[in-house]
């Protein structure tokens, strides 16, 4: 769980990096060759952004 500003910032850091990844692989590998792979990432991006609301929600009571 995020708990301060350090760790917000520096989970939208890693959410950027896992969507830039998840995008290279869409590019370089459109056909589901390495699905697993995009199904980890989209994971990965899922659970930093329910992590990211909670903290935001907890931020604006």
């Amino acid at each position: 769980m995020i708990s301060n500003a350090q760790e917000y910032d520096k989970a939208q850091e890693e959410l950027r990096h896992l969507e830039d990844w998840l995008a290279l692989l869409q590019r370089d590998n459109p056909v589901p060759t390495k699905g697993l792979t995009k199904a980890g990432i989209r994971k990965m991006i899922s659970r930093l952004h329910e992590e990211l609301a909670e903290f935001e929600g907890t931020q604006e009571v």
